[in-house]
């Protein structure tokens, strides 16, 4: 289990290395009549691995589609390497998404491409580049997440749960993001798939410095990934820490929630 933030390969001079990423200023999002955040603040430092979690309904997914632009709060504010999400403009809103990655649950993966057409296409979209070397790079991303030359040729279709994860993660990759949000990316898994995905992933920050946010409800994936553990519950944080720290808070959803593992 990693108790803290560990050194990484290439990381920046020390006076950035605990720069906030991720700041979440006293957010308040209000849906359907009803507040689902009622001010959600926290940072993300870079180089950090944090899993946000919370019961069904309290907005972790809402909350991660504001963090990358696709919502945006009813007040407070989302700042991305220190860019207001709200006061940016369409150009600073564009190379922002050349910094991030993000691998939604189901992968979001082209039904009619294959994996590597999936991998290549944020490539192609950003950068012009000789066939040979499109190709190099995209078979790099696939070696990263452990895909073969064999996956690359196949559709999402032809693929189990836990390679099409990989194939999302390796799109997800494909730019060099220094930062990388996931939303359930152990849902569907089998237990030894998803701690095979979750130490792939820990493998992956570390080796490239990413600062990464995943949303989860795997309570196997806190022991095996993160760094620290944020917890959302009736529109706040109710706490913020490692999952050894979190899972002693006497709160009743807590309680209630870590006495599952067995």
């Amino acid at each position: 289990m990693n108790t803290g933030p560990q050194p990484r390969v290439g990381c920046p001079p020390d006076d950035q290395a605990t720069a906030a990423v991720v700041e979440v200023v006293e957010v308040r999002t209000r849906l359907a009549g009803r507040w689902i955040h009622d001010g959600v603040s926290f940072t993300i430092p870079r180089g950090q691995v944090v899993a946000l979690i919370g019961g069904s309904g309290t907005g972790k997914t809402v909350l991660l589609r504001q963090l990358v632009g696709l919502d945006r709060p009813t007040a407070g504010t989302v700042r991305l390497f220190g860019v207001d999400l709200a006061a940016a403009t369409p150009v600073q809103l564009n190379a922002l998404r050349q910094r991030f990655g993000l691998l939604f649950q189901d992968g979001a993966l082209f039904s009619n491409l294959t994996v590597a057409e999936n991998v290549a296409a944020p490539i192609i979209e950003r950068h012009r580049l000789p066939k040979p070397l499109l190709c190099e790079v995209v078979g790099l991303k696939l070696g990263l997440v452990g895909l073969s030359a064999e996956a690359a040729g196949k559709r999402p279709s032809e693929l189990s749960g836990g390679m099409r994860k990989r194939a999302g993660l390796a799109r997800a990759l494909a730019l060099e993001p220094e930062l990388l949000f996931l939303d359930e990316p152990t849902a569907g898994l089998d237990p030894i798939g998803a701690r095979e995905f979750d130490r792939m992933l820990r493998t992956l920050a570390d080796s490239l410095g990413l600062t990464v946010l995943v949303v989860t409800h795997d309570l196997d994936t806190l022991y095996e990934l993160p760094d620290r553990v944020i917890v959302l519950y009736e529109g706040r944080v109710i706490a913020d820490g490692s999952v050894q720290e979190v899972a002693r808070q006497p709160h009743e959803w807590l309680r209630s929630y870590f006495s599952t593992r067995k």
